[in-house]
């Protein structure tokens, strides 16, 4: 099977049934493990992108957060929330089709804080400088306790803090 052109033909039908032009397929040992078009119009979910659905059935099919072992085919180069959730997962590879300055000029999907053509740059700013209005819990009693959450996991998980570059096994 040819997963580049799996990954080109869920985006075409799910533009064709109303849905977003976006499609995830997700390889293991040369087989679909899992696979996805964007549900966010189906769904009226805006975390349904293909990438993070077909991330969701492939862990549960295998009973892990880890897809090491797995290659990700998606249609265009992915969003912040994508790509961190792809990151997250740890697959062997990603495959983009599509980069993201070649299917612009196509696709628009304006919202009050999202332009594809900026969020990544707004990603890269300061938590305060961003469009997106944040602000960080002045208490310091809240504060203490949102971090003690983190030392109960800490104790709950063996004590010690692994790099990022360990093993998740």
């Amino acid at each position: 099977m040819d997963f580049a052109q799996r990954t080109i033909d869920l985006a075409r039908d799910n533009v064709a049934e109303g849905g977003r032009p976006f499609a995830t397929v997700i390889v293991k040992d040369g087989e679909v493990l899992a696979e996805s078009a964007n549900k966010v119009v189906q769904t009226n979910d805006p975390t349904a992108h293909a990438e993070i659905v077909a991330i969701r059935a492939a862990c549960i099919k295998l009973g892990t957060e880890h897809l090491a072992g797995t290659t990700i085919y998606v249609l265009a180069h992915p969003c912040p929330m994508c790509l961190g959730s792809l990151y997250y997962c740890s697959p062997d590879e990603v495959v983009f089709l599509t980069t993201r300055d070649a299917f612009e000029p196509h696709y628009v999907d304006v919202r009050k804080y999202f332009e594809p053509a900026t969020l990544y740059h707004e990603f890269a700013k300061d938590w305060k400088d961003r469009r997106l209005p944040m602000r960080h819990e002045s208490r310091p009693e809240i504060r203490s306790a949102a971090v003690e959450v983190f030392r109960f996991w800490q104790e709950h998980n063996g004590g010690e803090r692994t790099a990022s570059t360990d093993s998740p096994d």
